[in-house]
C-alpha cells in the first residue's frame, strides 16, 4: 500500500511540475534581426518578463555565437552590477545599457565589424524564475544601409510630386506665354486699327479741298 501511495504521489507531483515551471518562468523579449553599418555601434535590445519580483539575485547572461556555428563565446554578464569580459572579441566592446528595475537587460555594441555577424542570445533568470525562454537576436553587419521597401517608397513619391511640380511649372508657363502672345496680337492689330484709321482721316482731309 504504502508502495502504491508513494508512486501515486510522486505521479501527481510529476504532473505539477511542468505547471510550476510554466508558473515561474521567465519570458525574454528581442529582436528577430538587427542590421547595422560597419564600424557604428548598435544597441541590441533586452527585455523581460517575470512573475516575481526583481530580485538582488536577478542575473542577465550575454553569449555569441557566429555565423559559422562555432562554439559560443561570452559577451557580457550581470549580477548585482556589469561586467565586462575580461578577453575575447567584444573585450572593451561592450557596455551595459540596461535598467533591471524596468526590465531592460540591453546592452551596447560598440565599433561593429563583418566578424560580428552571428546570433547574440540574451538570458535572464530571477530567482525564484529561473527558468524560461532565451532571448536571440541575429545581427547583420553591412557596409552601407541598403533601401528598404519604405525608402523606396519615399523615393518614388518625392520623385512624383517634384515631377508632378515641373508639370505644373510648364502648364503655367505656357499659358503666360500664350496669354503674352495674344496680347501682343491684339495690341498689334489695335496698332494696325489705328493706323488705317489715321491714314483714311489724312486722306479724307487732303481730298476735302479738291472737291471745294
Amino acid at each position: 500500500m504504502r508502495g502504491r501511495a508513494w508512486a501515486g504521489a510522486v505521479l501527481v507531483l510529476g504532473a505539477q511540475i511542468p505547471a510550476l515551471w510554466l508558473a515561474a518562468a521567465v519570458e525574454v523579449y528581442t529582436s528577430e534581426e538587427v542590421v547595422a553599418v560597419n564600424g557604428t555601434n548598435q544597441r541590441l535590445k533586452c527585455t523581460f518578463s517575470s512573475s516575481s519580483p526583481v530580485s538582488p539575485q536577478l542575473s542577465v547572461t550575454w553569449n555569441f555565437q557566429p555565423e559559422d556555428l562555432s562554439s559560443h563565446e561570452p559577451v557580457f554578464y550581470y549580477l548585482k552590477e556589469p561586467y565586462k569580459p575580461p578577453s575575447g572579441r567584444f573585450k572593451d566592446r561592450v557596455t551595459w545599457d540596461g535598467n533591471v528595475e524596468r526590465n531592460d537587460v540591453s546592452i551596447i555594441i560598440w565599433n561593429l565589424q563583418p566578424s560580428d555577424n552571428g546570433t547574440f542570445t540574451c538570458q535572464v533568470t530571477n530567482w525564484p524564475d529561473v527558468y524560461g525562454s532565451i532571448g536571440q537576436v541575429r545581427l547583420r553587419v553591412v557596409q552601407k544601409v541598403s533601401f528598404s521597401e519604405i525608402h523606396f517608397l519615399a523615393v518614388a513619391i518625392g520623385s512624383a510630386s517634384v515631377l508632378m511640380i515641373i508639370v505644373v511649372l510648364v502648364v503655367i508657363i505656357c499659358r503666360q506665354r500664350r496669354q503674352k502672345a495674344q496680347q501682343k496680337r491684339a495690341e498689334v492689330s489695335e496698332t494696325e486699327l489705328k493706323e488705317k484709321e489715321s491714314l483714311k482721316t489724312r486722306e479724307e482731309k487732303e481730298a476735302s479741298p479738291l472737291e471745294d
